[in-house]
C-alpha cells in the first residue's frame, strides 16, 4: 500500500510502501478492547492498603479482665470495633490485577490499531529525523513544521527504530509529544495518542519484532 512520505520540514518527498499485513487490517473492536483493557490492568499499581488487627501496632495487652467489671469482654484495643483498630475487609496490597495476554491476539490488535490510524489519516510517515544537537528547541521546531499536517498542538507519538537517552531528553519537555521504539509498541500506546509519527526505518523494526 502506497502512503505519502514527508521529511522533517513537512515537504512531500514521495511515497512509501506500507505492508498490508500491518497497516491494512479490518478493525475488530472487541479484540482491541480486550487487549487494551488487559494492558491497562497490567500497568495498574496497587497502592491502597489497610491493616488488619494483626498488623496494627499495639493492643497486645488485654484492656481489662474478662469478668467482674460490668463491661463487655475485649481481648485487644486493636479490634476492628475499636477506634484505631484494624480494618475488616479493606483493600490490601496483595491484590493482583494482572491479566494474561495471548501474543498472537496482542500482535493482531496492534496491527489493527495501526491500520485504523492509516484509515483515519492520523499516521504521518517521515523519511528520518536529524538533529544537529539533541535539544528541545530543535525538536520543537520539527514539530512546528509537522503541525501543518496535523493539529496546531498535536498529541503525537514518535515511533523510532531505535533511540537513545540524548534524543529522549530533547523530547522530555514537549508535553504534546512522546517517543517509543518500534519494538516496544503496543495497542494501548497507539490508541493513547491522536497522531502517530512513524520514521521510515521503523517499518523494518516492526517487521522484525512482530512478524517472525
Amino acid at each position: 500500500m502506497d502512503y505519502p512520505l514527508y521529511n522533517q520540514k513537512a515537504e512531500n518527498i514521495g511515497k512509501v510502501d506500507l505492508p498490508d499485513r500491518i497497516f491494512n487490517l479490518a478493525m475488530n473492536n472487541d479484540l482491541v478492547h480486550q487487549i487494551v483493557t488487559s494492558l491497562r490492568s497490567n500497568k495498574r499499581q496497587v497502592i491502597a492498603h489497610t491493616k488488619g488487627r494483626g498488623e496494627v501496632r499495639g493492643g497486645g495487652k488485654k484492656p481489662w479482665k474478662q469478668k467482674g467489671t460490668g463491661r463487655a469482654r475485649h481481648a485487644s484495643i486493636r479490634s476492628p470495633i475499636w477506634k484505631g483498630g484494624g480494618v475488616t475487609g479493606g483493600p490490601t496490597k496483595e491484590r493482583n490485577f494482572k491479566k494474561k495476554i495471548n501474543k498472537k491476539m496482542a500482535r493482531r490488535a496492534l496491527f489493527m490499531a495501526l491500520s485504523s490510524k492509516v484509515k483515519d489519516k492520523q499516521l504521518l510517515m517521515l523519511d528520518e529525523i536529524r538533529l544537529e544537537n539533541p535539544k528541545t528547541k530543535e525538536m520543537a521546531l520539527v514539530m512546528k513544521n509537522l503541525s501543518v499536517l496535523m493539529d496546531k498542538k498535536p498529541n503525537a507519538l514518535l515511533i523510532l527504530p531505535i533511540t537513545d537517552d540524548k534524543f529522549k531528553r530533547s523530547i522530555n519537555n514537549l508535553t504534546n509529544l512522546s517517543v517509543i521504539e518500534a519494538r516496544n509498541l503496543n495497542p494501548l500506546e497507539v490508541l493513547s495518542y491522536k497522531y502517530l509519527v512513524l520514521v521510515k526505518g521503523s517499518i523494518d523494526a516492526l517487521n522484525k519484532a512482530f512478524c517472525k
